[in-house]
This record gives structure tokens, sequence and C-alpha cells, in this order.
């Protein structure tokens, strides 16, 4: 199975690290990436730049609109994502159990929808390539 991990992280959530944590915390979390790559479970993982640089695209109910992010009405924002592949959700669970970012944040696991087919011609959605 395939899991989307989404990585919330608080305005204030690194208020008082310093330069050289913040450096030993990338570091460590790029470790935590390395192994879950060697471990055959990380497909992709990247931090998202600052959430001033958003875009919203909003469709509903007809017109077409875009607005300056942050969007969300939450004090949390996205701000790394991290695509993996494990068993079941225990196993999805127990891979970010000694990440070090996660002191930092809430990480939300979401298995993804497999076996999406086309309703008339069953070809499925393409496939992940990364490139």
């Amino acid at each position: 199975m395939k899991f989307l991990c989404l990585f919330y992280f608080a305005p204030d959530a690194f208020a008082g690290v310093s330069p050289e944590e913040k450096r030993r915390l990338d570091d460590a979390t790029i470790e935590h990436d390395q192994k879950l790559r060697a471990g055959g479970h990380l497909l992709i993982a990247s931090p998202l730049v600052d959430v001033a640089t958003e875009q919203v695209i909003d469709r509903r109910p007809v017109r077409l609109t875009e607005t300056d992010g942050p969007f969300a009405e939450a004090k949390e924002v996205v701000g790394g994502v991290v695509l993996i592949e494990a068993r079941d959700m225990d196993e999805a669970k127990m891979l970010f159990s000694d990440d070090p970012i996660a002191a930092y944040c809430r990480i939300q696991i979401r298995a993804l929808y497999e076996n999406d087919r086309h309703s008339k011609t069953g070809e499925p959605r393409p496939e992940f390539r990364p490139g």
C-alpha cells in the first residue's frame, strides 16, 4: 500500500532553534529519509518552501478563483510531504517512530486510494514516475 504523510507545523515550531541546531535537524531528517529508502519504503520526500509562496485554486462552485496562501484556516501548515510504501497502517506509523522531525510537528498518514479506474474505459490513473 502507498501512504501520503503530511507534516504539519505550528508557526512557531522552530522558535528558539539555533541555525546550527536546524542544520543538525535537517541532516537527521535526510538520514531518516535515506533509512526509509534503504528499507524499500520511500518513494518521495520533500520539505515545502515557505507557506507565504502558496497559491490555492478553488473551482467551487463553478467559477475559477486563485488565492494567495496560506489558505487553510488553521494554526498549523503543511511543511513537508513523504510518499511511502508499507504493508499496512501499522507499519506506516512504525516507520516514523524514530523520525527526528516528529518532535516539531504532527504527522498525518493516509492511505492512497488504489485500483482507481475510469468507469467506462477501465483505464487506471497514470502511475507515479519519479523524474
